[in-house]
């Protein structure tokens, strides 16, 4: 049997940590090979592994059958290995094309050549349906488009090997549709394709086999056709999962929080349409209300707006019936308000910080955690392993471990049992299971509905349409800005759904 990449009883430890456990990949060429595990399982390790960005400490690793050392990243692209990571490696403010050239630029003369790249580039956006803006600025684009940009840096580089981590964390389902169709096409064309992921129905869509890793060892390959997503979750987490959200009705009283012809307007050049266009809507104690809609309509200025990041042009905002318009972020955290943001890394936590100080980044100033100005270091770690034992977050050493070196699922579990655990009558999750496996998934899913049962208003704004029509009690559909639609989910159907967050229905509320 050939393949073309091989690695052989890969070992590689971190302190407090074996993340790879002697294990064996083999992919063969023009194949779609799947590699599922849980949060913290080994596969970005396994993966940074093969990219050249971590050396491992036992084990050998093979390309057409040829044992290769690979030192760092630009090994890996002579070899002809790209990777798209899953916190993606972009420079913010440079233009799409210049994040494509960058490391391979043509020079002449100490100028940069860049007319034959955008060329190439835009030649390779329409071979792949893959549209971009070469001149936009990577901080102007959604990440959807993010994503495309890393796409076409590894196709620019002629790269056969071609690594996915997580791809789909941040897409929206018409973008996943897209991804997948793209991956299918360059397998077509042999290119071969390592997908990491923990989203079953996505591996059961495109991939051809399936290997699964488990705390760091390697548990098995399966064929995608003939395994069941149910065998593969159980070989993933180690015991039998429900893919299903258990959920009572909903009993909702009284109302928490009330959003009031929100306006939000666009500051940029030539953009005369409202980021967010005269949004009124409320949350009642006992229920999770959704916002569904398409990445970039809006959901992160709206998100942003109540939660005090970003300023309103016009309209109020009220929580238990207080005007927290103009309030601090500071006064929304500490009277009632609790935020799972969008961004982990932006948002969610000081990653240079430990777990433990992350967990209490809210309330380090309250008498609980501090006196006369300094920390009670004791009451701070004890209250962390209370949360790192119930939330099950995973980390090399515990309470010191700094955030930064967590994998990005057992940061989201930091993230949400902070927010989850403080005093709050608004829970506002963004996201809130982005990037995690179906354990975790689960998991936060029971959380949330705990939190509704126990009298919070929920704010869900949540991409996976399954998420959506699991957990939420009302969806209201967010379209350019606008609310387009209030539907019941026990009524609508996907398809349905599909089509108010494309734009297609409107006005039907």
């Amino acid at each position: 049997m050939d393949y073309i990449i091989e690695m052989l009883g890969i070992t590689k430890e971190f302190p407090g940590i074996i993340a790879n456990d002697n294990i064996t990949l083999q992919v063969k060429k023009g194949e779609i090979h799947a590699l599922l595990g849980e949060n913290g399982a080994g596969k970005s390790t396994l993966m940074s592994v093969l990219f050249g960005l971590y050396q491992p400490e036992k084990g050998i690793i093979k390309i057409k059958g040829k044992e290769v050392k690979i030192n760092g990243p630009l090994d890996a692209n002579e070899l002809g290995i790209g990777m798209v990571h899953q916190h993606f490696k972009l420079v913010h403010n440079f233009t799409v094309l210049q994040n494509i050239v960058l490391g391979i630029e043509t020079v002449k003369g100490g100028k940069l050549q860049m007319k034959e790249a955008r060329e190439k580039v835009i030649a390779l956006s329409n071979k792949y349906n893959l549209a971009v803006d070469p001149d936009a600025l990577i901080s102007d684009i959604t990440v959807g488009m993010q994503q495309r940009v890393e796409i076409l840096k590894m196709l620019y580089r002629d790269n056969d090997i071609l690594i996915f981590d997580e791809p789909t964390a941040v897409l929206t389902p018409q973008e996943i549709d897209e991804l997948m169709k793209v991956m299918k096409g360059l397998a077509d064309e042999g290119k071969s394709i390592i997908f990491i992921t923990h989203k079953l129905n996505e591996i059961k869509a495109v991939a051809d086999r399936c290997s699964v890793l488990r705390r760091g060892k390697y548990i098995g390959t399966v064929d995608v056709k003939t395994t069941d997503k149910e065998a593969m979750s159980e070989m993933m987490v180690g015991r039998k999962v429900n893919l299903v959200v258990e959920k009572g009705e909903a009993k909702p009283t009284d109302t928490i929080l009330e959003v009031d012809n929100l306006v939000i307007k666009n500051k940029k050049q030539g953009h005369t349409k409202n980021l967010i266009n005269n949004i009124s809507f409320n949350v009642r104690k006992g229920e999770i209300v959704c916002i569904a809609g398409i990445d970039g309509n809006g959901q992160t200025e709206l998100v942003q707006a109540i939660t005090g990041l970003m300023p309103i042009d016009s309209g109020k905002v009220f929580l238990n019936g207080e005007d927290f318009t103009n309030k601090s972020i500071r006064y929304r955290n500490t009277h009632g308000m609790s935020h799972i943001p969008e961004d982990r890394h932006k948002h969610g936590l000081v990653l240079d910080y430990t777990l433990a100080e992350n967990i209490v980044l809210q309330e380090y100033f309250t008498d609980e955690f501090s006196k006369a100005g300094f920390l009670k270091k004791d009451s701070i770690n004890k209250y962390a392993e209370k949360l790192i034992d119930k939330f099950d977050i995973r980390s090399g050493q515990g309470i010191i471990t700094k955030c930064r070196s967590m994998s990005g699922g057992n940061q989201q579990k930091a993230i949400v049992a902070r927010e989850i655990t403080k005093k709050h009558d608004l829970l506002l999750a963004v996201q809130p299971t982005r990037g995690l496996d179906v354990g975790a998934i689960e998991f936060i899913h029971k959380q949330l509905v705990e939190q509704r049962d126990n009298g919070s208003a929920v704010l869900l704004v949540s991409l996976e349409l399954d998420e959506v029509m699991n957990l939420s009690d009302r969806i209201l559909v967010i379209y350019e800005g606008e609310i387009v639609a209030e539907v019941d989910p026990k009524k609508v159907s996907i398809k349905e759904l599909g089509l108010y967050m494309a734009g297609s229905k409107k006005g039907e509320k």
